[in-house]
């Protein structure tokens, strides 16, 4: 993903008002970001424990979504995979992430949702960048360039529907 500023975040936001896409928390760390391995930029707000934010690079634009999910911790025994990157979490590791539709639909009430790593970090799962637990991930024979466009297909999907 090519760095991208506070301004083009706050102006990405598709399924919430500009004036909230103006108070919404940003990460401070902008420039510090690994870029180069981030397919999309996600992160949780500190301020409000069930609320988190994607900006996704889709069909030639940034597309910024806020997201709801429960704050709720699972048993540690209950494992759970990922709908984006199939990286498996113990416990709380993935959530239930639902995003309220763009336009009149989302005013209406309607929404889409998908399973995702809570803290967002498909993409350094799937480069092994970060490591959720040992054999978190599933051996594969695709590719690290097959996977990954796997994982932003399945985002797309995710977005794709968000706008339908």
């Amino acid at each position: 993903m090519k760095p991208v500023t506070e301004r083009d975040i706050r102006a990405s936001f598709v399924n919430c008002s500009k004036g909230a896409a103006q108070r919404l928390p940003v990460p401070r760390d902008l420039a510090e970001l690994p870029w180069d391995d981030l397919d999309f930029l996600g992160w949780r707000d500190g301020g409000a424990p069930d609320r988190a934010y994607l900006v996704v690079p889709f069909e030639g634009a940034l597309t910024g979504i806020v997201l709801r999910y429960s704050a709720q911790q699972r048993g540690f025994l209950r494992r759970s995979m990922c709908s984006l990157c199939l990286t498996t979490h113990p416990g709380s590791g993935v959530s239930l992430m639902a995003a309220p539709k763009a336009g009149a639909a989302g005013r209406e009430g309607n929404s889409v949702g998908a399973y995702m790593c809570t803290d967002l970090a498909c993409s350094l799962y799937v480069r092994g960048k970060r490591v959720a637990e040992p054999g978190a991930r599933i051996e594969e024979s695709l590719t690290l360039a097959e996977q990954l466009d796997r994982m932003t297909g399945n985002l797309a999907e995710f977005v794709a529907r968000l706008h339908a």
